[in-house]
Parts: C-alpha cells; structure tokens; sequence
C-alpha cells in the first residue's frame, strides 16, 4: 500500500484536484478520504489569551508539577 498526503485549500468552487505519481498504474484502485481541518486561532491575543488561561487550568498545571517533581533530583545537585 502507498500513502500519499496531500494538503490543499478548498477553491471557491468547491472543487480540487488530486495528483497521482506517475509510478501509479493507470486504472489501480485508490481510496480518497476527506479529512477537514479547522483553523487554528493564531492571532497575538488568542496566544496571549491560552497563556493567561493556563495558569488555571488544572491539567497544565498537574503536568507542569510532573515535570518539576521529574526533575528536582537533578536541580539540586552542583553544576561543574
């Protein structure tokens, strides 16, 4: 079996092309399997905004005293 991945925008008339290798037989079956991503807020407040809720959120911080307590043995000893 043979992955191929490929990302695309959908175009304003809803439709788009894929591109099959030339090493693919012609008339192989293939599968297509739609996959929609939605987008990300990356805007400098939302980032700014995930920080300010982090210091909230419970999980983060259990994670956060994980990796403290992980590596606390370690902060004590001398650096040379």
């Amino acid at each position: 079996m043979i992955a191929l991945r490929q990302l695309k925008r959908v175009p304003q008339n809803h439709q788009i092309i894929i591109e099959v290798p030339d090493t693919i037989d012609e008339n192989q079956m293939m599968e297509v399997i739609l996959l929609f991503k939605t987008l990300p807020k990356n805007t400098k407040a939302d980032k700014i905004a995930q920080l300010k809720n982090s210091q909230s959120d419970a999980l983060f911080l259990q994670d956060l005293q994980a990796m403290n307590d992980h590596f606390s043995d370690i902060d004590t000893e001398e650096w040379q």
